[in-house]
């Protein structure tokens, strides 16, 4: 029999979540909100991925909808304020949201207004609703060099406001590093610290790839690390955290089920990896549900949520003050 029953047993504690997009985690009420008419059916049908797609470029075209709709200032504003209540309802007390702001340029809207705006509102909501956010922009790996150098030229504009990081995303399989090793290399010089998505779509040598081209603090997924024990080696010598979004894994096809996921292994290697929904919407999951499910699946209980929690607290790029306050409230809450 599993500690815990329900889903919402595991809302009431806090969490820590550093791998979220904003563009896959458009609620209903949003969506009605910037397209009105909008109806339940349509919002599921349109906005919610596939219980399992072909691979992730299937899971990245669900993403469009989305993208789509964030095009004018009130809709990036809104999809930020969104975002955040969503992560205040799961009892999330600190997040990193990320975004590729170059996406939201198609109607005019320069780069620097898209961050300003994504900014404001995501300051304000989470004033509002008593929690700590801050913000990582994420360059594509089919972006050229000129993209991704305006995009850490944006990271390294907005550092002082809430920017904390520059992300890869997109499909890693069908595009090499090349056109990006500029603009990380041009942010490790600033001090500024990079991310990237890597063992996902690729097995662990992309991990590897990405360790030492771009130099990173933080993998994105990672879960095909496992694949090579040099690379969990690598992984373990260097501190390196991974990112780990166990249903976004098994809807892209990297693993068949739960059970076969590799989020066990990579705890038992003793790596620092940290629990994240990836996309709420696109793959239809909270972390008070992903938690359930490895509860029931690897029988995680509380301690190896207060670990994973810590973790990933202590990969993130939160303010001093706040890793240590959140730390106590986290040892108290999973202890007690």
């Amino acid at each position: 029999m599993p500690m815990f029953e329900a889903q919402e047993t595991w809302r009431n504690f806090p969490k820590v979540e550093l791998h979220v997009h904003i563009d896959c985690s458009l609620s209903y009420r949003a969506v009605r909100d910037l397209s009105p008419g909008t109806r339940l059916a349509d919002w599921r049908n349109t906005f919610i991925g596939p219980t399992r797609c072909e691979d992730l470029v299937e899971f990245l075209v669900c993403v469009d909808p989305a993208i789509a709709l964030m095009q004018t200032k009130q809709a990036v504003a809104l999809a930020v304020d969104d975002m955040v209540d969503q992560l205040a309802a799961d009892n999330v007390r600190y997040a990193e949201l990320r975004f590729a702001p170059l996406l939201h340029t198609r109607e005019g809207l320069a780069p620097e207004l898209v961050v300003e705006t994504a900014l404001e509102a995501m300051h304000k909501a989470a004033e509002r609703d008593g929690i700590t956010c801050r913000m990582i922009l994420c360059t594509l790996r089919h972006y050229t060099e000129a993209e991704t150098l305006l995009t850490a030229d944006l990271a390294l504009r907005y550092a002082d406001q809430g920017v904390v990081a520059m992300d890869l995303a997109a499909d890693e399989n069908s595009h090499p590093l090349d056109a990006h090793i500029a603009g990380y290399a041009k942010l490790r010089a600033e001090g500024l610290d990079v991310i990237a998505h890597a063992g996902e779509a690729k097995g662990a040598d992309s991990v590897h790839e990405t360790l030492e081209k771009l130099g990173v603090s933080r993998i994105g997924h990672g879960v095909r690390s496992i694949e090579d024990p040099a690379v969990v080696d690598m992984l373990g010598e260097r501190g390196v955290h991974l990112e780990v979004c166990p249903t976004s894994n098994i809807q892209t096809a990297v693993f068949a089920d739960f059970a076969d996921h590799s989020v066990q292994a990579l705890r038992d290697a003793g790596l620092s990896i940290g629990i994240n929904t990836d996309g709420r919407t696109v793959t239809n999951t909270t972390l008070s549900a992903e938690y359930l499910a490895l509860e029931r699946t690897f029988g995680w209980g509380r301690e190896a949520f207060r670990d994973a929690n810590l973790a990933a607290l202590a990969a993130s790029f939160a303010p001093a003050e706040v890793k240590d306050a959140l730390a106590r409230e986290i040892r108290t809450a999973y202890s007690a």
